[in-house]
């Protein structure tokens, strides 16, 4: 999840590992704690005592023989930047497990002991029988607990390795159709302007120094996955530039961005096809042209974004009017799929007094 554009409010799965990793460890004390006063009696605030001490020392010395040795091998790989994953088998867990318990046992019943002022019998001062009993216990509790965290840790490694794995394919897959959608508007634009050539020489050397001004300000921006509203809008307006020199007096042109909302990112050329649908299919076969109108704004944690005509409208048919059939309007709908799923919205809709409105709604 996300919040405005790109800080996530989900946890990481570090934190989601360290999470699991201390409340897993409470909650292995508590009954540990409470098997021993079932057990052997005594008082349950000494019994819990003991139980944590020793529990949450196995615990960190464990954690951190294993962070170790997961230094020590991405060292030797040569690897100390490499994307996160598992790199401590079970053959290094083992050693790790049981080294650990018998430091964690030890340095935790001293400090059990230093807390509650009695002196308790260390294993080696143990019968055979009793000293086995409670290393054998103490030794299948860690391992348990371990395997346990060990496989929690490998299930979020896979799971964050299969998400990078889908966004980068996301992030290809617009790449793929922005690069799409770019030679589409330009193809366009170079279309119009043969034509303009044999009519209007004067006209066409204007809109072919526009043209130049309008890639070299595009398509560096283009190449990334998002940029402001701002600069959104200012690729349109030298869009429109080109439009109002080839269409004259027949387009009028307005665009409301409020200063608030300059600075939110979208994707790069969203509402390009959009205004070339609305010039191609709405004002060009209109005699008398009309009005282009583009805004934005912002209704609570969502964004609505708006191109609008008073030309010829849509085709009569509602599932023309609905489906979209443009080359344009297709990649439109595909990106903000591949972007944003279900969170975002597209719909394109005639005008009641004429004309036809095409809007998306974002996650501001």
């Amino acid at each position: 999840m996300r919040d405005a554009d790109g800080m996530s409010t989900t946890p990481s799965p570090q934190r989601h590992d360290w999470a699991i990793h201390i409340g897993g460890t409470v909650a292995i004390c508590v009954i540990v704690g409470l098997l021993n006063y079932l057990i052997r009696g005594g008082q349950f605030a000494m019994s819990m005592l003991y139980s944590f001490s020793i529990g949450v020392q196995i615990s960190a010395y464990i954690a951190l023989l294993l962070q170790g040795v997961e230094w020590l091998l991405r060292r030797w790989h040569g690897a100390p930047s490499a994307p996160r994953k598992v790199w401590v088998g079970w053959i290094w867990m083992m050693p790790c497990v049981l080294l650990g318990s018998v430091m964690g046992f030890t340095s935790g019943q001293w400090l059990a002991d230093t807390l509650s002022g009695n002196r308790s019998t260390l294993p080696w001062d143990l019968t055979d029988r009793r000293f086995a009993l409670s290393l054998s216990f103490t030794l299948l509790v860690s391992l348990l607990s371990s395997m346990f965290f060990f496989a929690v840790y490998k299930l979020n490694a896979a799971r964050l390795q299969q998400a990078q794995a889908e966004r980068q394919a996301a992030e290809a897959r617009l790449t793929l159709l922005q690069s799409q959608l770019e030679p589409h508007m330009l193809f366009n634009t170079l279309a119009h302007l043969r034509v303009l050539i044999k009519l209007r020489p004067d006209e066409a050397q204007q809109m072919l120094d526009r043209l130049i001004d309008y890639l070299r300000a595009t398509l560096l921006a283009s190449r990334s996955t998002e940029h402001t509203l701002a600069e959104e809008f200012e690729r349109l307006s030298d869009y429109l530039a080109l439009m109002q020199l080839r269409m004259g007096e027949r387009l009028r042109v307005r665009l409301d961005l409020p200063a608030a909302l300059a600075g939110l990112g979208v994707p790069p050329l969203l509402l390009q096809p959009l205004v070339e649908n609305a010039i191609q299919h709405g004002l060009e076969p209109h005699v008398d042209g009309g009005e282009l109108r583009v805004s934005a704004a912002l209704q609570g944690r969502r964004l609505t974004l708006e191109v609008a005509d008073n030309g010829t409208g849509l085709p009569a048919k509602p599932s023309a009017a609905g489906a979209g059939t443009g080359f344009g309007l297709a990649q439109v709908r595909e990106r903000l799929a591949q972007r944003y799923g279900d969170a975002a919205h597209f719909e394109l809709t005639p005008q009641a007094g004429g004309g036809s409105m095409a809007r998306i709604e974002l996650p501001a």
